[in-house]
Formats: C-alpha cells, structure tokens, sequence
C-alpha cells in the first residue's frame, strides 16, 4: 500500500503493483509505503477519503504467473507447497486445488493452520482469519483476493489493467490530480517489469476443464475487466 497526499494505491497480488510501488516511490516525494499487499480496510484514517488507485490482470495469466514464480523459488510458500503437495502435482492440479479453495476443499483447513495469524509485510501477507472468509464462497482465488484488497470505503476505486499498466498509469495518476513529470513518464514507458516469473504463453497451460473452472470462479473479473481467454 502506498499513500500519498492525492490517493491510495493498493497492491494486488502479482498484478503489477511492485512496478508501480517503485515508480510512486522513486518520484513522488509524499509516497509512503504501508505495509506490503495491505486490503482497503487498513488504509490509515488520514487517507481514508482519498480516490484508490489498483491494477487487475487476466485471471487465467494470474495463475500461471503465480505458479510458475512459486515453482521456480527455492523455498516456496505454504499456498504453494500445500496446494501443489509439495511440488509433486503440476500446473493443472495445483491451479484447480486453488480454485476450489472456495468450495468446500479440505486444503482449505491444511492452509489455515498453516498460515500466520498476523500481517507479516512480506510474500502474499494473508494471515489466516483474512483468507478464511473464502470458505463456501465458490469465488476463485484471484477473486477472493481482488475482494478482499478492494472492498469498502466510501471513495471510488480506479482499477487499471496490467496488461495496458504503460498506457493507463498516468492517466489514472493525472485523473486525481497527480502532476507527472518527464522522468516519470519515461519511466513508466520504458522501464522493465519488476518481480515477473518466466514462464510461456499462459493458453499453453491449460486444458479444456481447467479453462471453464477459472472462467466459473473468476466470472466477476473476467466480466468486469472485459477478459477473455
């Protein structure tokens, strides 16, 4: 989460948010960043009336973005182990594992016992009393989570889309009155992604059944955001 005098922007999870933290960070002196993947909820008082900047992406991308970043850590985090039984189930099988997290998954109970109890300020931070209200839900994972960081408060929320993050970030910051200089204009043009996995084309890791199933979960963003797959 970052505050400013203007607005909130908030960091939803692999959606390119570090890009745009350290764009904020790097020139706008007022910037200030709170916490790391905070939701709505916990925007300070101070900032509360302020207009909420965001970024979604593609629901079927997002979880071949998050798949194949956990896959390819040395140590990844207990979403990814338990879902994917410690590494030994593959793309298909852990994504659906997590989309039916919301649907009556004994993951689910795995998961929360394993999770924290308290915001850590690193990886996912979704300490367990925040990811437990996905239960019965039949939302997706990125759903829940876009929900969950977006929800509340009496301002608007301006949601951009990752995959037009060059086009439309300055536009957003101008739209609340944020003046953008040259430096950050170039940036925002030219600079290279930040924490991006490696990975291919995400329609080259799914099969019929996992496709329909995302677009089942996900059916809120995808319809909201103009999806397709």
């Amino acid at each position: 989460m970052i505050t400013t005098d203007r607005f909130v922007f908030l960091h939803l999870h692999k959606s390119g948010g570090t890009f745009v933290n350290e764009c904020l960070l790097r020139f706008l002196p007022d910037a200030r960043q709170i916490g790391y993947h905070l939701p709505r909820s916990l925007v300070p008082p101070e900032a509360a009336a302020l207009p909420v900047l965001g970024f979604v992406r593609n629901p079927w991308s997002y979880y071949v973005s998050w798949y194949s970043f956990q896959e390819a850590r040395p140590k990844p985090n207990f979403l990814f182990r338990i879902l994917s039984e410690d590494g030994r189930l593959g793309f298909e099988e852990t994504v659906r594992n997590m989309l039916n997290l919301g649907a009556g998954s004994l993951r689910l109970d795995l998961l929360l016992r394993a999770l924290p109890g308290q915001y850590s300020n690193q990886g996912l931070n979704l300490p367990r009393f925040a990811l437990a209200p996905i239960r019965d839900t039949r939302l997706g994972f990125y759903t829940f989570l876009y929900r969950y960081l977006y929800a509340g408060g009496s301002t608007p929320v301006v949601v951009g889309r990752l995959e037009l993050l060059r086009d439309e970030l300055i536009p957003m910051l101008e739209s609340v009155g944020q003046p953008v200089g040259t430096d950050m204009r170039q940036y925002v043009e030219h600079e290279a992604p930040a924490n991006t996995s490696s990975h291919a084309a995400y329609a080259e890791y799914y099969g019929a059944a996992l496709r329909e199933l995302v677009a089942e979960r996900d059916a809120e963003i995808i319809a909201r955001h103009g999806y397709r797959f």
